[in-house]
């Protein structure tokens, strides 16, 4: 559920128009909403109420606007960071370091200082090299650093390639088969307090089974690292439970049906649980609107071409995402149309064929389901300035986010001495 609906006919941001934030703010610009950010974070929590003390740490590369975290933050929630600037905006929100777990597989020995210098709660470690890196890091500065080693389960978790990270093949974890020798010696390297399990496999997950594959591999491999002598506390479940975008398709799980099977699996464990939902939580507390350029007739149907473009909202363009579109104003007519923006590559498409509400130039329409991986994921491509964000709560919104003048990027060029005169 969410909070962007029609009242007399227009498309509302909770207690806002939208067409109030395009005509003082432009288009396009991204728009969230805190009462869906609310309801997403309490309804996950009510999931997990079964659990003790349960980490939620809210993935920060699903939308890094400092308002969005700052909200989150009031929430209680924690953050899984995967930069030195993913922490620091994190920090920056308000989230004590006590409720951050660093991962990704290219952590730097400046990030691991920065991340030890604040005192974060877990690294999620995804290779051997990496814990004789932080090792040696820790023990430069006189700290001990708490870890898990990320497992790679080799489940597929029946996603887009794109973002599946759990099969053998994936770049992330270390082999469930190594995981024995890769905690000895991790035991072994002074500055590390192995305290943990860490499991993703990926992102956009529409069913259950193959999370529960993992967790039940998990759960086997914490009774198999107690045998041998380490003492796990805690267990990091990742995230990935998939939101609904297309309307066509089966409502992924809900977060209730998540919870349940998360409760079943982990019964006797005797960990602290720790999640990594970041989708789940913003998805749905996003729209991007845009403006209709103009309405070009094509060879067989005609194309809506709009001002928001492949760098504003990469998904539909990386991995053939389906957003809903919505007319701001409907005119209770539908026709059959190709969504594009104005950047100059054919893959500038946000949907094809697709029945749409019927729209002229100057029409407003919104991309629903945006608030993940959209503005985080934008760009400057055919030197476009970065999409504007804009949060809302009940009748009042404030831009989050500036869109900064193009003159702006032209500035940030320097040309050397040798081309000048």
């Amino acid at each position: 559920m969410d909070h962007f609906d029609y009242r007399a006919g227009v498309l509302h941001a909770e207690d806002v128009p939208l067409a109030e934030i395009a005509a003082q703010v432009g288009t396009p610009v991204y728009i969230y909403s805190t009462a869906t950010l609310e309801r997403h974070v309490g309804v996950f929590r009510e999931a997990l109420a079964p659990l003790a003390d349960p980490l939620v740490a809210f993935a920060v590369k699903a939308n890094p606007n400092a308002a969005v975290l700052a909200t989150l933050a009031k929430l209680g929630l924690g953050a899984d960071v995967v930069s030195a600037g993913e922490l620091l905006r994190a920090i920056a929100a308000g989230i004590p370091a006590s409720r951050i777990v660093f991962s990704g597989v290219g952590k730097t020995e400046e990030e691991m200082r920065l991340a030890l210098e604040h005192g974060i709660f877990q690294f999620n470690l995804e290779s051997e090299p990496e814990a004789e890196m932080l090792s040696e890091v820790a023990l430069s500065m006189g700290k001990v650093a708490s870890v898990a080693y990320r497992i790679n389960p080799d489940v597929d978790a029946g996603t887009h390639a794109k973002i599946s990270t759990g099969k053998s093949e994936n770049k992330f974890g270390i082999p469930y088969d190594r995981a024995l020798v890769a905690y000895d010696r991790a035991a072994q390297l002074a500055g590390l307090d192995v305290q943990g399990v860490a499991v993703h496999i990926g992102s956009q997950l529409t069913d259950l089974a193959p999370l529960e594959s993992a967790f039940t591999k998990v759960g086997a491999l914490i009774e198999r690292l107690r045998d041998a002598g380490h003492a796990i506390r805690t267990a990091d479940l990742g995230g990935g439970l998939g939101v609904p975008y297309d309307p066509a398709l089966p409502v992924p799980p809900s977060p209730a049906a998540y919870g349940a099977m998360v409760v079943r699996v982990t019964q006797g464990w005797n960990v602290r649980l720790m999640f990594e939902p970041g989708r789940v939580i913003v998805g749905n507390a996003g729209v991007l609107l845009s403006r209709v350029i103009r309405v070009k007739q094509g060879a067989s149907q005609p194309f809506v071409i709009v001002d928001a473009a492949m760098n504003d909202l990469l998904r539909p363009s990386l991995y053939d995402a389906w957003h809903d579109i919505r007319a701001v104003r409907p005119r209770n007519a539908q026709v059959q149309a190709t969504v594009v923006g104005p950047v100059c590559e054919t893959g500038d498409t946000f949907a094809t064929a697709r029945d749409i509400d019927a729209v002229e130039a100057d029409d407003l329409l919104a991309f629903m389901t945006a608030g993940a991986y959209g503005a985080t994921m934008a760009s400057t491509y055919n030197s476009r300035a970065l999409t504007p964000e804009v949060l809302v709560t009940g009748d009042q919104w404030a831009v989050v986010r500036a869109r900064p003048p193009v003159e702006a990027l032209i500035e940030g060029d320097s040309i050397p001495d040798w081309l000048r005169g």
